[in-house]
C-alpha cells in the first residue's frame, strides 16, 4: 500500500482541475499544466479533492499509485506557485548573459557555451547567480541539472556551477615537503 497514494490532495481556490480519458488538466492563476496518465489507476476529481485508487492489485499498478499521486501534487503545486532552482557560476572568469532567447556561458572552455531557453521556464541572471523558475517542476529540475553538468563544481578550489545550498566537500590537494 502507498504511504503518498492514499493521501487525498486537496485543490485550491482559483484552481481547475479537468480529466478527459488519460489526459489531465490543470489550470491556475500561474498558468497551466496538461498531462497524460495510464489507466491502471483510477483518479477521482469531487468537491475540491482527488483521490486516487489503483483498478487491479498487481507490482505496476502499486509502483504507479504513489508517483501518480507525487505528479498531480505538483501540478496542483506548479500553476498556484511557481518552482524555483538556483545555480551559482563559481571561478575567475566565468561569466553568465543571456543574448536572444539563449543563455550564453563561459566557463573556462576555448568556447562559449549557448543554451536555448525552453519557452515555458523563466530565465534570470544576476551577476554569478543563475534563477530558473516555471510551473513544471520536472522542467525546472531537468533543465537546471543541464546547465550545471557543463561544468560540474570540482573539489579543490570549488570552481564550476553548484545549486544554491549546494555543499561542496573540499580536498586538501597537495602540500609542500618540509
Amino acid at each position: 500500500m502507498s504511504r503518498i497514494g492514499k493521501q487525498e490532495i486537496n485543490i485550491p481556490n482559483g484552481t481547475e482541475v479537468a480529466k478527459n480519458d488519460n489526459l489531465l488538466i490543470v489550470k491556475g492563476p500561474k498558468g497551466e499544466l496538461k498531462k497524460e496518465f495510464k489507466d491502471i489507476i483510477d483518479i477521482n476529481i469531487k468537491d475540491k479533492i482527488i483521490t486516487l485508487k489503483p483498478r487491479v492489485n498487481n507490482i505496476a499498478s502499486k509502483a504507479l499509485w504513489g508517483t501518480y499521486a507525487s505528479h498531480i501534487k505538483n501540478m496542483v503545486d506548479g500553476v498556484n506557485n511557481l518552482f524555483e532552482k538556483k545555480l551559482i557560476v563559481e571561478g575567475i572568469g566565468f561569466k553568465t548573459e543571456i543574448n536572444d532567447h539563449k543563455l550564453v556561458l563561459s566557463v573556462g572552455f576555448s568556447h562559449k557555451i549557448n543554451i536555448s531557453l525552453p519557452k515555458n521556464l523563466n530565465v534570470s541572471v544576476q551577476k554569478n547567480i543563475i534563477t530558473i523558475s516555471g510551473v513544471d517542476k520536472e522542467l525546472v529540475g531537468q533543465f537546471s541539472a543541464k546547465i550545471r553538468s557543463l561544468k560540474k563544481p570540482e573539489p579543490y578550489k570549488g570552481k564550476g556551477i553548484r545549486y544554491e545550498n549546494e555543499i561542496i566537500r573540499r580536498k586538501q590537494g597537495k602540500r609542500a615537503v618540509t
